[in-house]
């Protein structure tokens, strides 16, 4: 029943008092002939479809005169009843209460209820995201918590800008990516079968990725389990089916032995295999497949959703999935290299939710979402986001203390002053956007001289600048905040190339020598903030890769790649790569076998300059005839 009619429904029982002691005084006779009225008066069922505005009422009644003068009466006695007349829907509810010997009192509160006290009733909630226990874990007897995040949330997650495509559309409109989606899902000639027919059909709705229809179906291998409920959180971790526990021992060996062909017969037989799917994905990385990567990528993302527990849910935070538990660690891998992806492909904002989901996985952030979150909400334009993140976000120390959060909390200020100042508003913040610029220079001196040789900036007024003993002489002063600096300038070089970003730098440089003439005791007491904030002797973010933030993947050399592209009792019979690459026509190549081998694998291959298929050593041979 539609909400509309439940309205008019309510509307006429408000309208129609009752009277209990009239209605007790009812012969039954007579309650069965009112209940049973005439066919010619009987309410048309197509109503009950009704859920349009009121203009599409207005539209019905219109028809409604339309209509031949024999139902227009029918029509017209119906609505010719007295208003103190019970609807037919009351009557019949009645009969049935008096039959079960109801009080009458049971009725008329029922007949109170409000819209929304019924809407619950129906289960017709505002809040469609209300998980359901496990029924294993109720038959254990476990005491789950939820604790539903509100919209409120700093990390709250916008379903609709999670997934690329959505976003793709935005940008480049419907057609465009549907029809790059159609080519996507045609399948290609490696996967044609001469013969066959190959079945199709519809894979499950997941959040993170769409996947294609030639997917093959979820072979349910992997599942999540709830470990614990502690503080409000609820604690996951992945967990293998116990008949295919073996696979994980044939992948580490494979892993180990370094043999490709091992991985892709598992991947053979089990196609969503997380870690054999992540090996892949590194693999045509390297080799500058970025596409097969990304789908790999996916692929792996669809299998570990279509795993997740009933209570776990990107859009609540109540959840915990530690990166401690190996099972674990490809969820990590796989999201953080899907947001790469997404950013390598221009869709910034689903960069910045899928950042967002990885840092509230694990509160210890092993992946380093902080050191990369700025960046996306400024390339999505979501500056007062990250105002309100850094403000609100729990950390040990301040986030305005980190090298990232400190310059784009400046850039963010920034570009609101401009947007302020188009409207003909006044900002609110007292502090401008020079002032923090000014004060992230005084703090991390050392990213200035980094920023331009990696930007580059070429103006000569730069060199100027860095002249300066305060920037020229700038120390790092701990291994961790190094090490943070690095990764900033690596993730968000590419920022300071906009060369409005460039005059804020410059002008907040230059009020920063200017302050330093006047007094040089400031300097010291930046140092001193510092050297608090950071007082570390070790790196403690040394699992954090720089390379893992640059946009620039480098190739894999052929002597490093060589060894994941034959089994490991083939590599001492390789020649050297000096002499590959010295050798003349006199040499030839052994021509390796193509038949009943991966196809993925043979195309990694083609792209190896030592493999060979055949054709030069018939060629040779054909020369050697010749003479």
């Amino acid at each position: 029943m539609s909400a509309r009619l439940l309205r008019r429904v309510l509307q006429e029982r408000e309208a129609a008092p009752q009277d209990p002691d009239v209605a007790d005084t009812k012969q039954p006779e007579d309650e069965e002939e009112e209940a049973s009225p005439p066919r010619a008066a009987a309410r048309n069922l197509f109503d009950l479809l009704g859920g349009g505005d009121e203009e599409e009422e207005d539209k019905e009644d219109e028809a409604e005169r339309s209509e031949p003068l024999s139902y227009t009466e029918q029509r017209h006695s119906v609505r010719k009843k007295p208003t103190n007349a019970v609807p037919e829907t009351n009557k019949k509810s009645k009969k049935k209460k008096k039959k079960g010997k109801a009080e009458p009192s049971s009725t008329k509160s029922k007949d109170e209820q409000s819209l929304d006290s019924i809407l619950e009733d129906l289960s017709i909630e505002k809040k469609p995201m209300q998980q359901r226990v496990h029924q294993s874990d109720r038959g254990a007897g476990k005491e789950i918590e939820t604790n539903e995040v509100g919209a409120t949330s700093v990390l709250a997650i916008d379903p609709k800008h999670l997934k690329g495509e959505n976003e793709m559309r935005r940008i480049f409109g419907s057609k465009v990516v549907d029809s790059f989606e159609n080519q996507r899902n045609m399948p290609s000639s490696s996967r044609q079968v001469r013969g066959v027919r190959r079945v199709a059909h519809n894979p499950r709705k997941t959040l993170l990725v769409s996947p294609p229809s030639y997917w093959p179906a979820w072979d349910k291998s992997i599942s999540m389990d709830l470990i614990e409920t502690k503080s409000g959180l609820n604690y996951f971790r992945y967990t293998f089916d116990p008949s295919i526990s073996h696979v994980q021992e044939l992948f580490e060996a494979a892993k180990a032995a370094n043999d490709l062909n091992a991985i892709a017969a598992i991947l053979g037989k089990y196609p969503y295999h997380p870690e054999s799917l992540l090996t892949f994905a590194e693999l045509f990385k390297y080799s500058g497949e970025h596409q097969s990567s990304a789908d790999a990528v996916e692929k792996c993302l669809f299998a570990l959703e279509c795993a997740w527990h009933p209570l776990f849910s990107p859009l609540q935070g109540n959840y915990q999935l530690k990166y401690s538990h190996d099972t674990n660690k490809p969820f990590f891998t796989a999201l953080f290299s899907h947001m790469k992806n997404l950013d390598r492909r221009g869709c910034h904002r689903s960069a910045l939710e899928v950042c967002k989901f990885l840092l509230s996985l694990d509160s210890d952030d092993p992946k380093g979402a902080l050191f990369c979150i700025d960046y996306f909400a400024l390339r999505s334009q979501q500056y007062k986001w990250l105002e309100q993140f850094a403000e609100e976000y729990q950390c040990d120390n301040s986030l305005w203390l980190f090298p990232n959060f400190s310059f784009s909390l400046a850039i963010a200020r920034f570009y609101l002053e401009r947007d302020a100042a188009s409207e003909g508003s006044d900002h609110a913040d007292n502090s401008t956007s020079v002032d923090l610029m000014k004060q992230a220079l005084m703090l991390h001196p050392l990213v200035l001289h980094k920023i331009v040789d990696k930007a580059p900036l070429k103006d000569s007024s730069w060199t100027q600048i860095l002249r300066n003993v305060f920037f020229g002489s700038a120390k790092p002063g701990s291994p961790s905040l190094e090490h943070m600096i690095n990764i900033y300038v690596e993730r968000h070089y590419i920022m300071w190339r906009f060369p409005e970003l460039q005059n804020l730098l410059k002008e907040a440089a230059l009020l920063v020598i200017e302050s330093l003439k006047q007094d040089n005791r400031e300097a010291q007491d930046w140092a001193c903030v510092r050297k608090e904030a950071f007082s570390s002797e070790k790196n403690e973010y040394s699992h954090l890769l720089v390379s893992d933030f640059s946009d620039t993947t480098p190739s894999l050399p052929p002597e490093e790649l060589r060894p994941f592209m034959v089994g490991p009792g083939m590599v001492h019979e390789m020649p050297p790569i000096e002499q590959e690459g010295a050798a003349g026509p006199e040499i030839l190549r052994a021509p390796r076998e193509v038949a009943g081998r991966n196809p993925a694998l043979v195309f990694l291959e083609s792209l190896l300059p030592w493999v060979d298929y055949g054709d030069n050593h018939h060629e040779a041979n054909d020369e050697n005839n010749d003479d």
